[in-house]
């Protein structure tokens, strides 16, 4: 029964069991070839999940990682108009380092001047939507006004998968690696789990939360080259609400909202069932609408199990201090 208590192993048992109720009407969902394809379509949903864990768990949130990823992909789309021999490894290096940028200005303001995360990435959501409109003059960009090396690169196919699913595949590890192996995962979880307590311990809460919404930020702006490129057009509304389901995803993987508890796998499975959900409905003829439905009642079970999770730690912290008094 204890491996029942793991959030990931409950996910990993309820996407299979989807996939096995999809797979009674529908063989053909779950063949390699359309597992891998249902992979590649949730990567930058995983992506930006991933940085979305690191703000969660240090008790913030960042509602402009949509914008984020909007706005780098409509500058490099741009800039690929007048520069298409610009290398690829260029333009992700811009793409990582804008979006960086735009994320260490939502870090700042949440930790020099102590405004509330949400309030500071509503503002800059919004901020960051008008940028694109400036910078673009409202117009799109489409495929033919951009370079094939630019499109072509996330489509790339090493050992049966596109370069895009590798690179989820690579920001996965690193962040596993991160967050389990380096002093800053360790004080993203220390800060989130217990302020006070972590600041006795010499923890900069202000600065690891400003760490947080960079790295964030950074996967932000390597989706947005990476979304731009696969789907070859960029405009104002690019992504626009895809921030809800970034959300989604980390709650669904047990990312508590209150901070300090969450896992890489949990995150990444989070956002692979609402991939699964995402690209299944569809096959069996259910309507778009549904999956918003069910999207949301999977976010307030999650929550729901999140919040009974930490009453029951609660009485087992109080029993222990009865005992021991």
């Amino acid at each position: 029964m204890s491996i029942l208590k793991h959030r990931e192993t409950l996910l990993v048992a309820v996407i299979a069991a989807l996939l096995a109720l999809i797979a009674s009407r529908f063989p053909g969902f779950v063949t390699p070839r359309n597992l891998a394809a249902v992979f590649t379509d949730t990567a930058p949903l995983m992506i930006l999940a991933l940085g979305q864990m690191a703000v969660i768990l240090t008790r913030c949130i960042d509602l402009s990682v949509a914008a984020n990823l909007a706005l780098t992909g409509m500058t490099v789309a741009l800039l690929n108009t007048v520069a298409p021999d610009l290398p690829v490894v260029v333009t992700l290096v811009l793409a990582i380092g804008l979006g960086a940028v735009m994320g260490a200005v939502n870090g700042i303001l949440v930790w020099k001047l102590e405004i509330p995360s949400i309030v500071v990435t509503l503002g800059t959501m919004t901020i960051f939507r008008g940028i694109i409109f400036l910078i673009s003059d409202g117009q799109w960009v489409n495929a033919h006004e951009m370079s094939a090396g630019f499109t072509g690169f996330p489509r790339i196919e090493i050992l049966g998968l596109p370069v895009l699913a590798w690179i989820a595949i690579l920001a996965i590890a690193v962040m596993a690696l991160v967050m389990s192996r380096t002093v800053l995962g360790r004080a993203i979880f220390a800060a989130g789990s217990n302020p006070h307590a972590a600041a006795y311990t010499g923890i900069d809460v202000g600065r690891t939360q400003f760490a947080a919404f960079v790295i964030s930020g950074a996967l932000a702006g390597l989706t947005g080259y990476l979304w731009i490129a696969r789907y070859a057009v960029a405009y104002v509304d690019i992504a626009g609400g895809f921030e809800l389901d970034v959300v989604a995803a980390c709650v669904i993987g047990g990312i508590s909202i209150a901070g300090g508890v969450g896992t890489v796998a949990g995150a990444v499975l989070g956002a692979l069932f609402l991939g699964v959900i995402k690209n299944a409905l569809p096959v069996v003829d259910v309507s778009p609408f549904w999956q918003l439905a069910i999207s949301g009642a999977a976010i307030l079970i999650a929550v729901a199990f999140n919040a009974r999770a930490g009453r029951r730690q609660g009485r087992v912290i109080l029993k222990s201090a009865e005992q021991a008094a």
